[in-house]
């Protein structure tokens, strides 16, 4: 699935856009303004959009000197089942924090990094992610747990689990030297552990 458009689950289309951005924000929008977060439709198919929806209900239109401003209508009987896909990024970082704060043997840093991260995933994209072992992880105990990691994440997005491993031991001494840690630590969305963490590795690892 692509994160970023979570209704292009069950819609590829425009509507399914729109609907993101108006039930993401407790918030009126004139059409202009959708157009500045999507950018790439045009204005005039964002504008037929709107009116579509607001002859379904779904949001709700009002004359706003010469224009027009829409909002989400949250007491539609849809609004909850079309709130839960657009916060579907939400939904996934807190069910990864939920698994990895269970396991037995927690990641002492991870994060989701890449185009998961950048808001640029697609249906091919592999779902990147960073962990960090601790020092006393028993090897096959350890493995176990990142083996169903990997299993479950694919089977909660439909994308392929790429999950990048080091020990904390390899960040504490040389983790500076590896670039995608710089990447992480720029971009990506803590799920385990401490950003601050990372961040000091990097800025005192040995040479």
């Amino acid at each position: 699935m692509e994160l970023s458009r979570p209704l292009a689950t069950i819609t590829p289309t425009l509507d399914g856009d729109v609907l993101t951005v108006l039930a993401r924000h407790d918030a009126t929008f004139t059409t202009g303004q959708v157009h500045r977060i999507l950018v790439q439709p045009s204005e005039e198919g964002i504008r037929k959009v709107l009116r579509r929806l607001t002859g379904q209900g779904i949001v709700l239109s009002e004359r706003v000197g010469n224009a027009f401003a829409y909002r989400f209508n949250r007491d539609h009987l849809a609004a909850q089942y079309i709130v839960g896909l657009a916060r579907m990024q939400e939904t996934f970082l807190a069910r990864l924090e939920d698994l990895l704060e269970s396991w037995r043997i927690p990641p002492v840093y991870a994060a989701v990094f890449g185009s998961a991260a950048r808001g640029q995933m697609t249906t091919s994209s592999d779902v990147d992610l960073l962990l960090v072992r601790p020092r006393a992880a028993a090897e096959p105990d350890w493995e176990g747990q990142v083996n169903d990691l990997a299993t479950t994440v694919t089977r909660w997005l439909g994308n392929d689990t790429r999950v990048l491993e080091f020990a904390e031991d390899e960040i504490v001494m040389r983790g500076r030297e590896e670039p995608v840690l710089n990447d992480v630590l720029q971009e990506g969305l803590t799920v385990a552990g401490r950003r601050s963490w990372l961040a000091k590795q990097l800025r005192s690892g040995k040479n």
